[in-house]
């Protein structure tokens, strides 16, 4: 991988805490492009994009899972919802790829994002039926979107840092 493409992903970090600028449009629909073109089984795109701009629904969604809270302070919340009927087996793998597009072009923009997972399964319903998506589609995961604030002292939920590569893979050869 060349260096800097390793760089842009390597420096792709969870952003908790955003600054009150507002995103403009513009750039929200960047990042939906972004995601838009990226690869599903059979083409299927089995996603859809809900982009929240009201604080008040935004502090509702960021009670509804363990590590939620983001979405409340971000500018932007962007729900995927996705249809595992008509998107089959790897509808959440899909899903999974086109958020990670969409993260990794707000990045290349100068946003920050952080996913949140609606779990249990009915704060998953809850967040769907919050925003009006039905059935066969599912709400399971948002994206905070915003410019970077610094982190507050004493703020961080994760240690940081990556398993070397030696420790993820295991080599097969004929």
């Amino acid at each position: 991988m060349g260096e800097t493409l390793r760089a842009e992903v390597a420096s792709l970090r969870a952003t908790r805490w955003f600054a009150d600028t507002p995103v403009p449009t513009s750039e929200i629909v960047r990042v939906l492009e972004a995601a838009r073109w990226t690869g599903s089984a059979r083409n299927r795109q089995p996603w859809r994009f809900v982009v929240v701009r009201d604080r008040g629904l935004q502090k509702a969604l960021s009670l509804l899972g363990a590590y939620a809270a983001h979405l409340a302070a971000a500018p932007v919340v962007v729900l995927l919802a996705v249809n595992q009927e008509t998107g089959g087996e790897d509808a959440e793998f899909d899903a999974g790829r086109a958020a990670q597009s969409l993260m990794l072009a707000a990045h290349g923009l100068g946003m920050g994002t952080c996913p949140a997972s609606f779990f249990p399964a009915y704060n998953a319903e809850r967040a769907a039926r919050m925003v009006d998506v039905e059935a066969p589609w599912k709400v399971r995961t948002a994206i905070s979107l915003g410019y970077p604030a610094p982190t507050p002292p004493g703020r961080s939920a994760i240690p940081s840092g990556r398993l070397p590569l030696d420790r993820l893979v295991r080599w097969i050869d004929g």
